[in-house]
């Protein structure tokens, strides 16, 4: 069952990345029932995510419910006629299978974002106390007589990146030196101009989405950032012909959990909130895109979202740019009676 419903999979050109966790959660059901798929009813079901909910690392409602889909699109496989499951479950074993998940017993979304609400933007303070410790670190490593001072160099350079930028960590880990663009429109950029994103987070059974995000002038510092990096400390790694932008010690990748350890490592230097991720600094570049006053369409096409909708939920903007907002916006209306009155 499990091979028919992978090659089933493949064929419609799911990635492994999708494929072998639906197979591995499978398995994971089959033995926490002790049962076959042909024997599973809803009471099995309700006992899995009641597990789920439990325990020191309880499942988000987001998790439990992408489980209940993938359950329940294995179900849907078996029940196929045109694979024949069912007639040979009937057949050998005198029952056959079910869907275990209805509408009385699993997760109703009722929601259009289900995200922690404890990630946010970081504020311009918090951005920097994060650089101003990520820039230290590498000083109190060498202090220390240890290696690593390398790295935690690199590790800035990455941070500061992925902020000026907008990227997501598996975009950040996948660049490549090629990635590195010019834009015509502003030469004093250099090769910093802009970025190819050829690794963009992709919709289900699509090949991962490009896009080009450009450099804008608020954060030309980046440039500095990046030719200190290509020019100084990146050819200390010894990288050879390696095509990688960000590379590890030993000459390889370096990789997005690499990035998470090194913003966990960086936050906690800074002192900031814990719920903080290095998601956060993507969120942070889209609301102050924002802020900067580029237009809405704009910052999709940086963030690389289909809709601008999803691009909202990232935005935290401060109480001092609504103002700004409510402030402009009531000039407009009340023109001259405004300035005398205000």
């Amino acid at each position: 069952m499990l091979e028919g419903w992978r090659r089933q999979q493949s064929a419609r050109f799911l990635s492994d990345k999708t494929v072998r966790p639906r197979l591995r959660l499978i398995q994971r059901l089959v033995e926490f029932t002790g049962l076959y798929p042909w024997q599973w009813t809803p009471a099995e079901g309700e006992a899995f995510i009641d597990h789920l909910r439990g325990g020191d690392c309880p499942r988000a409602m987001s998790t439990a419910r992408g489980y209940e889909v993938t359950i329940t699109l294995f179900l849907e496989f078996l029940l196929d006629p045109r694979y024949g499951w069912a007639r040979v479950c009937e057949e050998r074993f005198g029952e056959g299978p079910q869907q275990i998940f209805h509408e009385g017993n699993s997760i109703l979304h009722k929601g259009d974002y289900e995200g922690d609400p404890r990630r946010r933007p970081l504020t311009y303070d918090e951005i920097q106390a994060l650089f101003a410790a990520a820039e230290a670190r590498p000083g109190r490593i060498a202090e220390r007589g240890v290696k690593g001072a390398l790295g935690a160099a690199r590790d800035a350079a990455v941070l500061k990146t992925i902020y000026a930028y907008g990227l997501r960590r598996t975009e950040t880990s996948k660049l490549d030196l090629v990635d590195l663009r010019r834009n015509a429109k502003m030469p004093q950029f250099g090769r910093f101009g802009s970025v190819m994103v050829r690794y963009g987070k992709a919709s289900k059974g699509s090949a991962p989405k490009r896009r080009s995000v450009l450099l804008v002038p608020e954060m030309d510092w980046a440039t500095d950032v990046l030719d200190e990096w290509l020019t100084e400390l990146r050819p200390r790694f010894s990288p050879g012909k390696h095509p990688a932008l960000w590379v590890t010690e030993r000459v390889g990748r370096l990789s997005p959990r690499s990035i998470n350890e090194a913003f966990v490592v960086i936050r906690r230097a800074a002192d900031l909130d814990e719920n903080l991720d290095v998601h956060c600094l993507r969120h942070s570049a889209i609301t102050h895109w924002t802020e900067f006053g580029y237009p809405a369409r704009f910052v999709q096409e940086q963030a690389g979202h289909s809709h601008a909708a999803t691009t909202s939920i990232y935005m935290g903007v401060s109480n001092e740019f609504r103002n700004q907002l409510l402030v402009a916006a009531l000039k407009g209306r009340l023109g001259d009676f405004w300035d005398v009155t205000a």
